[in-house]
């Protein structure tokens, strides 16, 4: 695998534990809307420990994008991306993954398991090709929703939102069971894509397959 050694550019906040990092983009690297790569911190203590992160950008950015959950207690990658600055270098390889946009259909997404849809989305905005498509997200409150201004500018009416630990708002409140499910699914969906937490994804695969969705309609991260 190939690595390219990065500078940051800028980082922003999105929530209150989620960071947007933009960052040099090597001459010809090209990705797949709904890949990730691997990430590591430039230093020498680093340099070797690797993590996934999906590509929220555009290939038609001169920029490359990464929106990263921060998690502090765990003192792992994301407390050190925590600790950086525009001009620290990052490390990252070749793009990979197995999400990638086979048609119009439901998006399934468990928190910072909405990055690689990012992409999938802005892109398909961009083409004007959006309609048809729908996101179901869950969160545990509305101040986790990641980007919740430009998915509800882009998805309108199909974006939607279930919080597992805040109720009487705007969104359903609990999980994301069968009932959930088929009260916001249609005949005419097709497409089912799902990333976020590997217990949430064993569960919904499991309402999708009692709701008669096949194994081979469903695209996710393995």
């Amino acid at each position: 695998m190939k690595e390219h050694t990065v500078r940051i550019l800028a980082i922003n906040h999105i929530t209150h534990d989620v960071r947007q990092f933009r960052v040099e983009k090597p001459d010809g690297y090209t990705f797949v809307p709904g890949q990730a790569t691997s990430v590591s911190v430039n230093t020498p203590e680093l340099r070797k420990i690797r993590r996934p992160f999906s590509f929220t950008g555009l290939n038609s950015d001169p920029f490359l994008e990464f929106t990263i959950k921060i998690y502090p207690s765990k003192q792992g990658v994301t407390a050190e991306l925590e600790e950086l600055k525009p001009g620290d270098e990052l490390i990252i390889g070749d793009a990979w993954g197995a999400i990638s946009y086979k048609g119009a259909g439901v998006f399934i997404a468990g928190g910072a398991g909405v990055t690689p849809f990012i992409a999938i989305f802005r892109h398909l905005r961009d083409e004007g090709a959006l309609a048809g498509n729908k996101l179901i997200f869950a969160n545990r409150t509305r101040a986790d929703i990641i980007l919740e201004s430009e998915l509800k500018e882009m998805l309108g009416d199909s974006f939607i939102n279930i919080l597992s630990d805040e109720a009487g708002g705007e969104y359903a409140s609990g999980f994301i069971d069968a009932e959930f499910l088929r009260a916001n699914l249609s005949p005419d969906d097709k497409n089912f894509y799902l990333c976020g937490p590997p217990p949430m994804m064993d569960s919904v695969k499991q309402h999708l397959a009692s709701l008669g969705v096949g194994a081979n309609a469903i695209t996710l991260e393995l």
